[in-house]
């Protein structure tokens, strides 16, 4: 029993030499200089197009969701960031002249200074002297543990 396939095969047989010659007809048109300089900028463009679509696919579509919550994320902290700004001017910015500067300054250093605290240095306990001992010196724990 034969199947559909050669079936059909069989009927359209005597199509082949006319279908031949089409095909023919179609590379000879597509190996024509000129349509090769276009082929290649559209081959260009449609592997950019390709890469794209399969960056999308394969890192984007997948999850979808993912994206669009680090999106709604980042737009809150740019909308936080945005309305945290402080808009007052800064004392030292008020101020015009050198000597109003020096001042500012001097009032800043001294209100630094009390939230802080005073600044004195921390004394350093000297140093202990290393004597070598014998190794019959030594604790009896250590030579235990």
């Amino acid at each position: 029993m034969k199947t559909p396939r050669e079936v059909l095969f069989e009927r359209h047989w005597a199509a082949r030499p006319k279908l031949d010659a089409i095909r023919r007809e179609m590379v000879a048109k597509i190996n024509h200089q000129g349509a090769k300089a276009q082929s290649e900028r559209i081959n260009l463009a449609s592997w950019c197009l390709g890469s794209l679509n399969k960056i999308w696919r394969e890192l984007i579509f997948p999850s979808r969701r993912i994206w669009a919550g680090l999106a709604a994320v980042w737009i809150l902290i740019f909308a936080a960031n945005f309305s945290m700004r402080d808009q007052a001017v800064t004392p030292m910015a008020k101020a015009s002249t050198p000597a109003q500067m020096a001042a500012s300054f001097q009032e800043q250093q001294e209100l630094l200074a009390q939230l802080i605290g005073p600044n004195e240095p921390v004394v350093a306990e000297p140093q202990k002297k290393y004597v070598p001992r014998p190794s019959s010196w030594r604790p009896f724990e250590l030579m235990t543990t």
